[in-house]
C-alpha cells in the first residue's frame, strides 16, 4: 500500500487524475510516497558524502541538512494537503488539462508554505476553481493571496457576507450607513474597510456613496440564493450601491471567500429598496417576505 495519504489513483475521477498529473509535471513528486523526489535524491547524496572519507562533513553541515529535510517535508505536506482538499471540489466538466503549467508552478511556489487549515482550504478553492474553469484566477491574484494574512482573510470573508449579485456575476457588498446595527453588529467598521482598501481588496468611498447608472429597468437582485426583482424608474435607471466596490482581485476571491449570509440582511435591503419604490411587497417571493415599510 502506498504511504502517500493523498490519493488512491484507481479511485479518482478522470479530472482529478489529470490534475494530479499536471501538478506532478509542474512541481514534481506528487505521486511519490510522501517524500518528494528531490528529498530522496538529497538523502542519497548525503550517504555518498558520508561514504567519502576525503570529505569531512561538519556538525554544522549535518544540522543544515536535517533542517533542509524538515523544510522540504513540511512543504510537501502542504502541497499534498491543498491538493487533497481541492479534489472533491472538481466538477465532472473540469478541464485541468488546460491549466497552464506555469500557473500551477507559480501556485505551489506561493502556497507551499501555507500550513494553516483554513488558509489551505482557501487555496484549495482557488486550485479547484482554476481546474474547473481555466483562466478564472490571474497570477496577480495568486501572488496577492500569498501575502494575505489569516486575519485579513477573515475580515474579507465577513465583508462578503454583505455581497449581492445585482447583474451578471459581479458581487457588490452593499455597505451603506456603518452606524446601523446590521453593520456594526456584524463587524463592519470604518477601520475594517480602510484596511481592506489599503491591501487592495476593495475601493472604499468613505465620503458620499457609489451608484450604478444606465441599468436596465428590471434587475434580479440575488443574495445567497434569495432573489427579489427591482424595478427602476424609466427616467432614472440609477441604483445607489453604498460605499464599497471590490477590486479585480477582490472579485476573483469573493466567490471562494467562505462568506455567509447575514441574518436579517435580505430583509434589511428589501425594506430599503421598498422605501425608495424599487420593489413592492406583493412582488416578493412568498418564502422571502420581509416586513416592508414604505414611507
Amino acid at each position: 500500500m502506498s504511504e502517500n495519504p493523498l490519493i488512491n489513483i484507481g479511485e479518482l475521477s478522470k479530472p482529478a487524475t489529470v490534475l494530479i498529473e499536471k501538478i506532478s509535471d509542474a512541481v514534481g513528486g506528487i505521486f511519490e510516497p510522501y517524500q518528494i523526489k528531490r528529498v530522496a535524491k538529497a538523502e542519497a547524496e548525503a550517504k555518498v558524502i558520508e561514504a567519502k572519507a576525503e570529505i569531512e562533513v561538519t556538525e554544522l553541515q549535518r544540522r543544515a541538512f536535517r533542517r533542509f529535510l524538515k523544510e522540504e517535508e513540511r512543504k510537501q505536506r502542504n502541497i499534498e494537503e491543498i491538493t487533497k482538499k481541492a479534489l472533491p471540489q472538481l466538477s465532472e466538466a473540469a478541464q485541468p488539462d488546460k491549466v497552464e503549467e506555469d500557473w500551477i508552478a507559480n501556485f505551489f511556489d506561493k502556497s507551499h508554505l501555507i500550513s494553516d487549515d483554513e488558509m489551505q482550504t482557501l487555496w484549495s478553492r482557488v486550485l479547484a476553481g482554476e481546474a474547473n474553469s481555466p483562466g478564472t484566477y490571474s497570477k496577480r491574484t495568486i501572488n496577492f493571496l500569498s501575502s494575505l494574512d489569516k486575519s485579513d482573510a477573515d475580515l474579507f470573508t465577513r465583508l462578503c457576507g454583505f455581497g449581492w449579485k445585482l447583474y451578471e456575476e459581479e458581487i457588490i457588498p452593499l455597505i451603506y450607513n456603518l452606524e446601523e446595527e446590521i453593520y456594526s453588529d456584524n463587524g463592519m467598521k470604518f477601520e475594517v474597510l480602510t484596511h481592506l482598501e489599503s491591501i487592495g481588496l476593495i475601493t472604499f468611498s468613505s465620503i458620499g456613496g457609489l451608484s450604478q447608472t444606465e441599468l436596465p429597468e428590471k434587475i434580479n437582485a440575488n443574495y445567497f440564493g434569495k432573489t427579489v426583482e427591482l424595478f427602476l424608474p424609466q427616467n432614472e435607471k440609477t441604483l445607489a450601491i453604498g460605499k464599497v466596490l471590490l477590486t479585480k482581485v477582490g472579485q476573483e476571491l469573493a466567490p471562494i471567500s467562505g462568506g455567509l449570509q447575514i441574518k436579517g440582511f435580505f430583509e434589511y435591503m428589501c425594506e430599503k429598496w421598498a422605501s425608495h419604490g424599487f420593489i413592492k411587497k406583493e412582488e416578493l417571493p412568498e418564502d422571502n417576505q420581509p416586513t416592508v415599510k414604505i414611507e
